[in-house]
This record gives C-alpha cells, structure tokens and sequence, in this order.
C-alpha cells in the first residue's frame, strides 16, 4: 500500500499554488502520466467548499486506466482532499495543504497513500513508486514557476531549515 508524504517551501503564495492544484482540468497540461482529466460535476456548498467529481486518465507505458474521485476544495483554508470514487484502485486519498509563510512563499503539504487493485500494476508501480511521486510534486512546482514566475522568497525548491523535500514512502 504505497504512501508519500512531503512538504516543501516555495516562493509562490498559497492562493497561486492553491489555484494550480484545483485547476484540475489543466492536469493533463503538465503532470506526467495524466493523458485527460474531465469534471463529471461541480457542486458548491453552503460552507464556501466546492465539490468536484472528476475523471482522470492514468497513462503509464502499456496500461492506460481511467478513475474516478471526489476533490473537495476548501478556499477559505486553502486546502484540498481527494476521494477515489471508481476505476482501478482498491483506495486512493489525497490531500494537499498550502500556508502563506511570515517571509514569503508557502509552504505546502501533500500525501497520497493508494493502491492498485491489479497485481501487476502494483508490482511496476512499486519499483517506481517513489521517483513518479518526485517527478509529480516537481511538475507541479514547474508549472508554478511557468505561471507565476520564479520571484519572491524562499529558494523555490526546499524546506526553510534548509534541508531537501521531507518525503515518506512505504
């Protein structure tokens, strides 16, 4: 049941990273892996939080599989949570969390703790599990850069203690 978990400081404030992250139907622009992303439904609610259903499509050397989740955005706390709804996952949760920081830039959190219901994708995904988590947390920051540019504080690439990316995998 691969996890991972990492927090990293950058230079873009929480709102444009917030904003990046729910636009998730510009996902197939630049995540790797993503061929499509469609919104089955949008549902805003009374509390200020959005619900979106959406569709992924997952493209990984010779299997392509769709899934289905539940992204609830919170604005107010700039944070989002994902659900699996359907496809080839026995359970996927997501969760992504962004602080503006005192002297600028953010911080942001985010895990995913998932798992194949197919043998097979589990064994390929194992051995890659934590290079392809790597490479989808820095598209992200790419595409922050390519929209936001690489201004503010902060070094765009590490934690304020100075030290690399706080990653967890199992």
């Amino acid at each position: 049941m691969p996890n991972h978990a990492e927090t990293r400081v950058l230079p873009h404030t929480a709102q444009q990273m917030y904003d990046l992250v729910a636009d998730v139907e510009s996902y197939p622009k630049f995540l790797p892996w993503n061929a499509a992303a469609r919104i089955r439904s949008r549902q805003p609610r009374p509390d200020g939080s959005e619900v979106i259903e959406a569709d992924l499509v997952i493209s990984f050397k010779v299997f392509r599989e769709r899934f289905g989740s539940r992204v609830t955005l919170f604005p107010a706390e700039k944070r989002i949570d994902t659900q699996y709804l359907d496809g080839p996952f026995s359970h996927l949760h997501s969760g992504w969390q962004f602080t503006d920081r005192p002297q600028g830039g953010c911080e942001v959190r985010f895990f995913v703790d998932f798992e194949f219901r197919n043998a097979i994708l589990r064994k390929v995904i194992g051995v890659v599990f934590t290079e392809a988590m790597h490479r989808i947390v820095r598209a992200f920051e790419d595409r922050a850069r390519a929209l936001y540019g690489s201004g503010g504080h902060g070094s765009g690439g590490g934690r304020s203690d100075g030290s690399a990316a706080d990653s967890h995998s199992a």
